[in-house]
């Protein structure tokens, strides 16, 4: 149960602000919501068999707390992730397919090497649970479709983005630092070091636009 819920809500959390949710509420301004949901759940569902057999894969090679240790660093990339943003990729869209397979198509490419299927990795390989996992990563994603989706169609309004995500990416961090630290208290320096230059080098990718703007000029 413990896998379950906790996939449910970490991906729910990292569902929150990304390109697919974007993607989910582009389609569901041209298709019926219920076309929607379904092919996202059709589509996750897919993509998360992947994600949790290369989880079960990394579990088997790695474990005790080295491997606490290391879905808690994943973790923090996933908030520095999470809070940098992604931005909606329309592409593969198209006029005149059939509403299911744009819908199903287009949400599998996208999500695709996303955060959400790198984070159901993460938990698969930790808990060592597939079918929970699997069922909590995807109820989780379609939920977090179907509340951007619900807005798009009762309210005609664009959900907060920014501050979801925000919310969303301190969670996630204080998610990861929880678990590194659980893990990480007694491995060698080395470890430390390592999850430290690896975390900076994310930022400096993940924010280089940030960190290349050049100043303003009087």
């Amino acid at each position: 149960m413990d896998a379950f819920l906790i996939s449910l809500v970490m991906v729910f959390l990292a569902e929150m602000g990304d390109k697919t949710q974007l993607i989910a509420m582009a389609l569901s301004s041209r298709y019926r919501p219920l076309t929607v949901l379904v092919g996202i759940f059709f589509a996750t569902a897919a993509a998360h068999v992947l994600s949790v057999m290369a989880g079960g894969f990394l579990g088997s090679l790695v474990a005790g707390p080295w491997l606490q240790f290391l879905a808690g660093v994943s973790f923090l990339f996933f908030g520095l992730w999470t809070l940098r943003g992604d931005q909606g990729d329309e592409e593969g869209i198209r006029r005149g397919a059939t509403p299911f397979l744009v819908v199903f198509w287009t949400f599998l490419m996208g999500e695709m090497g996303d955060k959400t299927m790198l984070t159901t990795a993460s938990l698969a390989a930790e808990y060592h649970k597939a079918i929970p996992v699997w069922m909590g990563s995807t109820i989780g994603m379609v939920a977090a479709d179907g509340l951007a989706i619900g807005f798009v169609w009762i309210l005609g309004a664009k959900l907060p983005e920014r501050r979801i995500r925000l919310a969303a990416a301190v969670v996630f961090l204080a998610f990861g630092a929880w678990r590194t630290w659980s893990g990480g208290r007694e491995l060698p320096m080395a470890a430390w070091l390592g999850a430290a230059i690896f975390l900076a080098g994310a930022s400096l990718i993940l924010f280089r636009n940030v960190f290349s703007r050049k100043p303003i000029e009087d």
